[in-house]
């Protein structure tokens, strides 16, 4: 019995950003086709996010090299233990390029634990601050760790003016709520096409469509229907289907607004 064909990548006509993705962590696509196959479904950006020492200057290199590809600078909560002086000064060097658009991945995540809470919230707190000296947006990282999210965004509430997002949202509405009435974006990825996300829907449907980017967060959460194979940024179109279904608006409504609201947030003007 012969396996069911995959539909094709749907096409719009709207331009998309890709707001975040791993590129240096791509495994079954060259970069060349990546961005090639990306190109041809209508991603004109890329938003490749560091997470960790080890792979700031990979970021740097990508996001130098490529003219589609921009760039952040940051230490995933999960690498937190990891942070140093001399990573805090890589950060703030790096970050001055007009290529680096935001700090990030940075946050908490209590799921996994991979470094010591305390820990976290001190890595997540310096960022916050380099983020806030240096006027850029940040790139939020929240798993099991709503309570203490809030409580530490909410000592940054006049010193970050640039805000951010809270990337691949899956945590409670109080959160959400929080973070919508301070001017975050959220960013929305394939885990709002699994059947068992209804807690993200239900998320989707409370943020206002001025307020919400795409992303792919490749080589994880590849989208319904292509689920089991590597995520990759020419997925991004299945994602941004499935958001304005929810939404229920035309695709190429919130294909422009998510545009808008992910040149604002982190491109100002710069192309």
């Amino acid at each position: 019995m012969s396996k069911r064909k995959k539909p094709p990548i749907p096409l719009f006509k709207q331009a998309i950003i890709e707001t975040h993705c791993h590129l240096d962590y791509l495994k079954d696509y060259s970069l060349e086709e990546l961005l090639e196959r990306s190109q041809e479904v209508g991603i004109e950006k890329i938003i490749t996010i560091a997470v960790s020492p080890d792979n700031l200057e990979k970021v740097m290199k990508l996001a130098t090299e490529h003219a589609m590809i921009w760039g952040t600078q940051g230490v995933h909560p999960h690498d937190a233990d990891k942070f140093s002086a001399d990573t805090h000064s890589q950060i703030c060097e790096n970050a001055q390029h007009e290529r680096i658009l935001a700090i990030g991945e940075i946050g908490l995540d209590y799921f996994y634990e991979h470094s010591d809470r305390k820990v976290q919230g001190q890595v997540f707190e310096a960022q916050l601050q380099i983020a806030s000296d240096m006027d850029l947006p940040v790139v939020i990282h929240s798993r099991d760790a709503d309570d203490d999210m809030m409580a530490i965004l909410k000592n940054f509430e006049s010193s970050l003016k640039k805000r951010g997002v809270i990337h691949s949202f899956t945590s409670g509405p109080q959160l959400a709520q929080y973070a919508l009435d301070q001017g975050f974006c959220l960013g929305f990825n394939g885990i709002c096409t699994f059947n068992s996300a209804e807690n993200v829907r239900d998320i989707i449907r409370m943020t206002p469509t001025q307020q919400i980017i795409l992303e792919t967060d490749a080589p994880y959460l590849t989208p319904v229907p292509y689920r089991g194979k590597e995520n990759a940024s020419f997925y991004l179109p299945f994602v941004a289907q499935q958001v304005a279904e929810v939404k229920e608006l035309d695709i190429e409504e919130l294909l422009l607004h998510a545009y808008q609201n992910s040149e604002a947030l982190f491109f100002n003007g710069k192309r």
